[in-house]
């Protein structure tokens, strides 16, 4: 039997939020870091539940992004993984599914980082392939991160924003993006 959870992260038990961080460790093969985890908290995780066992995870928190001269509150999703044995089976999706949901309600647009294999994964469910250069805002001004163009992308929801243009994120530590 198949179960679909959401739950603010202080109302995730410490043991189930346990084993979502080793789901996702699993899950990219041991390059989930302790920066990537800590993005991970302090939103809404979805998890999907197989007969009582964990089987998918992912996280939206808010973020800040700075486009066309106005910050949006963005609801940025992290943390999407499937157990690799039950992989291909919709878990993904329903995860998927929850957090939209969850952006759709809360936030004036969604946002992700996407790896390279789930680009068509997220173009699939409507999120749109950010074109324009992407920065962030660190702590001693703006930074251009050209490694993630073409690996962004955003859920319109308040806002429909020009793709074409230059888009920032706020600071964090780890990956910024």
């Amino acid at each position: 039997m198949t179960e679909m959870t959401t739950a603010h992260t202080s109302e995730v038990d410490p043991v189930v939020l346990q084993a979502a961080r080793a789901l996702c460790n699993d899950a990219f093969d041991g390059e989930f870091s302790d920066d990537d985890w800590e993005h991970a908290l302090g939103g809404v995780h979805a998890l999907v539940w197989e007969s009582g066992v964990l089987v998918g995870h992912g996280a939206v928190v808010q973020r800040r992004l700075v486009h066309g001269g106005r910050a949006w509150r963005a609801g940025y999703v992290e943390a999407v993984a499937v157990r690799e044995d039950r992989r291909q089976r919709g878990y993904g999706a329903a995860v998927m599914g929850a957090l939209e949901d969850v952006v759709r309600r809360a936030y004036q647009v969604g946002a992700l980082a996407s790896a390279d294999t789930a680009l068509d994964f997220y173009a699939g469910r409507g999120w749109q392939l950010w074109r324009g250069p992407t920065s962030v805002l660190t702590p001693t001004g703006p930074e251009r991160t050209e490694d993630d163009d073409g690996g962004i992308f955003v859920l319109p929801v308040e806002v429909v924003p020009d793709l074409d243009g230059p888009l920032a994120c706020d600071w964090r530590e780890g990956d910024v993006w």
